[in-house]
């Protein structure tokens, strides 16, 4: 059982759904509730975490055939054969719906937003155009950034301007996540026959969306703080962070070196770690 679990770990890429189920504990954190219930936080947390997870799990059970084709990937537990794909495939399915009927315990609309980030994720991202398409990361943003608006919604009771902002924030910043991976592991990429920007537009191309898209990640992150009234302390930071993603991303262009393309990759995630803890602090 226990060599069962190891292998399952890193089908759920911890480090990723641990910084979504960040993201929702920030939206709901931002709504500033008059009071917060231990049992509301700890379902939000669970729910997200298995529907996150499941939906990674189905993810990485669909694409197991081009992960063999990597050689970044080639050695996780699917591609190797450690783990059979139907079990995971079920396991993945039985994880999401009780995500989601956890999800729905707690509040209709927060489920609904929770099952939308899954479908799209699952159906219309992996599925669907991820092999078709560069374009294809729009829709795994819109995925990425519905954890914070389920947040947002299950502390409001609604869908605001602040959560859609949040949402965008996270939508914007998945570019600067996943491009830099694409140009950093193009030749992998090439031999699983997985379109990217790098390759359909080009990397200068893809540098400039790249810089494009930090910049609205940190815009979007910054109308969000300014809207919810965010303490000024805190809102401070971000805009510090804000100017060092900005200049990172600047930097890829005009300075073009794999070490400070795979440092924007790293200060990318960083950014929007310490951005959600902000929010959270600043909030209370």
């Amino acid at each position: 059982m226990t060599t069962k679990l190891k292998h399952y770990w890193p089908l759920i890429k911890s480090l990723q759904t641990g910084l979504l189920i960040l993201t929702g504990l920030a939206g709901y954190v931002s709504a500033r509730c008059p009071v917060y219930n231990l049992a509301t936080i700890v379902g939000l947390v669970g729910s997200l975490f298995l529907a996150v997870s499941g939906s990674t799990i189905l993810n990485m059970v669909w694409d197991h055939d081009i992960d063999a084709k990597m050689n970044r990937t080639k050695n996780r537990p699917l591609p190797m054969g450690l783990i059979n794909p139907r079990e995971a495939w079920f396991v993945g399915l039985g994880i999401s719906i009780l995500g989601l009927l956890w999800a729905a315990s707690l509040d209709f609309l927060f489920a609904v937003v929770v099952f939308a980030g899954l479908f799209i994720d699952v159906v219309i991202y992996t599925m669907w155009l991820k092999r078709k398409t560069a374009w294809s990361i729009v829709w795994g943003g819109i995925s990425g950034g519905m954890p914070i608006l389920a947040g947002r919604a299950l502390g409001m009771g609604h869908i605001d301007e602040v959560g859609i902002l949040f949402m965008f924030g996270i939508l914007f910043w998945i570019p600067t996540h996943i491009l830099t991976f694409n140009i950093k592991y193009a030749d992998d990429y090439a031999a699983a026959d997985v379109p990217t920007f790098p390759s359909t537009y080009g990397v200068n191309q893809t540098r400039l969306i790249i810089a494009a898209s930090s910049l609205f990640s940190a815009v979007s992150i910054l109308a969000s703080g300014i809207l919810m009234d965010l303490t000024t302390g805190y809102l401070r930071l971000i805009v510090v962070l804000a100017i060092g993603l900005t200049g990172m991303a600047m930097g890829t262009i005009f300075n073009a070196s794999e070490r400070i393309n795979f440092g924007l990759f790293k200060y990318a995630s960083l950014f929007m770690m310490t951005s959600m803890f902000m929010v959270i602090l600043g909030a209370r």
